[in-house]
């Protein structure tokens, strides 16, 4: 059944968002502050991991690094479009209306948790090429895959930052959906070097994402997700 990958991932996100409402209930402050920086500490490690398994190569019995020119270009351009566009008050906008439309507005944190767990289950590599298997095949086991690791990340954030998280599963529908619509139209333009491309550079913005979480907002990390674009197209001139 073509789209089942997706209804999982979105299911499993569902389950992890109301098992982290039930749980957060019963914890207090310090508790939440502490999963906050725990989920947000594995989060950079993330980051880490991918953004040096796609700079960073052996080379005469030494790491030498790589695709920097790829990294520091797609970051700088896709961050300049994102700031002309300014996706990340368009996101705060949208999320300001789920807030009201919700009946939320007693929740100060609900804007930033939509957008903060968003931003953490759409973006990386298993979005867009589960998404594309699952169009294209039929195969969902990388977004099931995927949907257990977003509910155990959805749970720990609901438990800290509230019930926006939950509402994550709206770019995730929105994003893997479509993806899996055009399936066949986009899978010739993901080549193994433009899967590298985004893992790489979408490891950089995961790693932000944790760094947010952490230390305040220091990136604006939804206006930088068009550097994901960009290092996907410059596999075409690579």
């Amino acid at each position: 059944m073509i789209g089942l990958g997706t209804l999982i991932d979105v299911s499993l996100i569902l389950v992890g968002g109301f098992a982290g409402m039930a749980f957060g209930r019963f914890i207090n402050g310090r508790i939440q502050d502490t999963l906050l920086k725990a989920t947000a500490v594995a989060i950079l490690f993330v980051g880490i991991s991918g953004a040096m398994a796609g700079m960073l190569s052996l080379a005469d019995g030494g790491l030498s690094a790589s695709n920097t020119a790829l990294v520091v270009g797609s970051l700088a351009l896709g961050s300049l479009i994102g700031e002309v566009l300014d996706l990340e008050r368009q996101i705060d906008r949208f999320g300001e209306w789920l807030k009201y439309a919700t009946r939320s507005n007693g929740d100060a944190e609900f804007v930033d948790a939509f957008v903060t767990a968003s931003l953490s289950v759409a973006v990386g590599a298993m979005s867009i090429v589960g998404a594309i298997q699952d169009g294209t095949t039929g195969d969902f086991s990388t977004l099931a895959v995927k949907g257990a690791i977003d509910a155990l990340l959805v749970c720990t954030m609901t438990a800290s930052m509230g019930k926006g998280c939950i509402f994550a599963v709206i770019p995730v529908i929105v994003l893997q959906g479509s993806l899996t619509l055009l399936a066949s139209f986009l899978q010739p333009l993901m080549t193994a070097t433009a899967l590298a491309n985004l893992s790489t550079v979408g490891s950089i913005l995961i790693f932000c994402i944790g760094v947010d979480l952490i230390w305040g907002k220091t990136f604006r990390v939804a206006n930088m997700l068009p550097s994901v674009l960009v290092a996907m197209l410059a596999a075409l001139f690579m």
